[in-house]
């Protein structure tokens, strides 16, 4: 059974009724070899330790390096950029009973900081803190609706620059301990233990520890870390016990610990997928696990289905990947049923914002900026267009991404229903450096973005 650090793994056994249990007639024959025409035997992981390193509550983190004072506070990031000494300057005209400079962060009063009460406007959350999570907030969720759910909550614009010199910092950290590293974003890293002097030390628990400690002595930092036969199971460990945990999963401990979850656990199940699985009574992994492979493909496809069978048995052999960096981000959804882009116009509009809001939440959460903007639709008779417009300066910013992705909307011919709609940017780069945006206020722009409108030569 794995254990985590401080405190005991959060499987159990699973109940003498449950299905999936193993019997003589249905062995988890090591959790990686249950016999199937539609699986092959991935060789033996007894060496083979891949580690999920996720940064706690990255941003929120890197902010209370500058103000302790919010440790342990409801606090959101997200709308507008920083802009350098804002804090100070408003502190300096409102409180001029002394003189404030960037030395006294620290010493800024807690009800001196903006709250979500007193927002107003479309932005988005880049991250919360874990206070702040427990009220139901998280990333890509509009401000205005945070708001309702925690008035209190502190608002902190983004700072990325910062973000990106811590992030630069502690993978700085783990490169010099353990060299294969795959950098998944801004906050997280998968990293293969397997050959690494000390990796395999209580199936990686020690090296694990090593990172951490390094970590935050070099940055002031925490993280948590997942160690498994494989990325799919490590991505899941690194979520058991946070923050600053460690968590170890072995092949043996699929059945225990992996199936009594949800299925949304497993990375790569989204929310559509979710509810189609529990349409079919499918709620929990080991339960995705008990379905054939030929039930799932017929009902998923043969790519996913295939997929999801072995996802619910912790199948998995992705290589860690060092040299890879994103070309896109895009988000896209198929419509329960099919949308004109006239008489469905305010549901589409109303997609077609929220697209644009996940897209640039995603960019900001990993810490990218992109100048080519694009859509993809896919109509009735299943052709699909899209269409993408490269914008004089890189941009994170979602209300600038729906203006330049309705204009690419204006060049196709949306005489057809629609099945699906998709936005996406390119061109992508890392936001370290100062990015200048000014997006145009889109104001009262209408949704009447889904009128008909002439087709325009490509």
């Amino acid at each position: 059974m794995a254990v985590a650090d401080g405190q005991r793994g959060t499987g159990a056994e699973l109940p003498t009724h449950a299905p999936w249990r193993a019997t003589a007639q249905h062995p988890l024959c090591g959790a990686f070899s249950r016999p199937s025409p539609y699986t092959c035997r991935v060789p033996s992981a007894a060496l083979r330790r891949i580690a999920h390193l996720d940064m706690d509550a990255f941003y929120a983190s890197v902010e209370w390096l500058r103000y302790p004072q919010l440790k342990g506070l409801p606090v959101v990031i997200g709308g507008a950029r920083r802009r350098e000494d804002e804090l100070i300057e408003r502190l300096n005209a409102e409180r001029p009973e002394r003189t404030w400079t960037p030395a006294d962060l620290a010493d800024i009063p807690v009800d001196f900081f903006p709250r979500l009460q007193d927002y107003v406007g479309r932005g988005v959350i880049t991250t919360a803190s874990y206070a702040a999570r427990a009220f139901g907030i998280g990333s890509a969720m509009g401000l205005m609706k945070a708001a309702r759910l925690c008035p209190q909550a502190i608002l902190l614009p983004v700072d990325f620059a910062e973000y990106r010199k811590y992030s630069r910092a502690f993978k700085q950290v783990i490169l010099e301990i353990a060299p294969v590293m795959e950098d998944r974003g801004i906050d997280e890293v998968y990293i293969d233990f397997s050959h690494v002097p000390g990796g395999q030390r209580e199936g990686g628990r020690v090296l694990a520890r090593l990172l951490q400690k390094s970590i935050l002595d070099a940055t002031g930092l925490t993280c948590s870390v997942g160690v498994a036969p494989n990325k799919l199971l490590a991505k899941m460990a690194s979520e058991f016990n946070k923050p600053n945990g460690i968590s170890i999963v072995h092949e043996g401990d699929v059945q225990t610990l992996i199936w009594p979850l949800p299925c949304r656990k497993i990375n790569g199940i989204g929310p559509k997928t979710d509810a189609r699985l529990q349409e079919h009574g499918i709620h929990t992994i080991g339960e995705l696990a008990a379905r054939e492979a030929p039930w799932l493909i017929e009902h998923f496809g043969p790519s996913h289905g295939a997929w999801l069978h072995q996802a619910a048995w912790g199948r998995d052999e992705r290589p860690v990947v060092t040299e890879t960096e994103p070309v896109s981000m895009s988000r896209e959804t198929t419509f329960e049923r099919d949308l004109h882009a006239v008489r469905d116009r305010a549901e589409l509009g109303a997609i077609f914002t929220e697209l644009a809001e996940q897209v640039a939440a995603d960019l900001q959460r990993k810490g990218y900026v992109g100048k080519t903007i694009g859509i993809k639709l896919r109509f009735d008779d299943f052709k699909i267009a899209t269409r993408d417009q490269t914008v004089d300066e890189y941009t994170s910013d979602a209300r600038r991404i729906r203006q330049v992705a309705g204009q690419c909307l204006k060049r196709v011919d949306l005489s057809r229903r629609l099945r699906l709609l998709g936005v996406r940017v390119g061109s992508l780069r890392h936001a370290g450096e100062p990015v200048h945006e000014q997006p145009e206020a889109l104001g009262g722009e209408s949704l009447s973005l889904f009128e008909a409108q002439s087709t325009s030569a490509e």
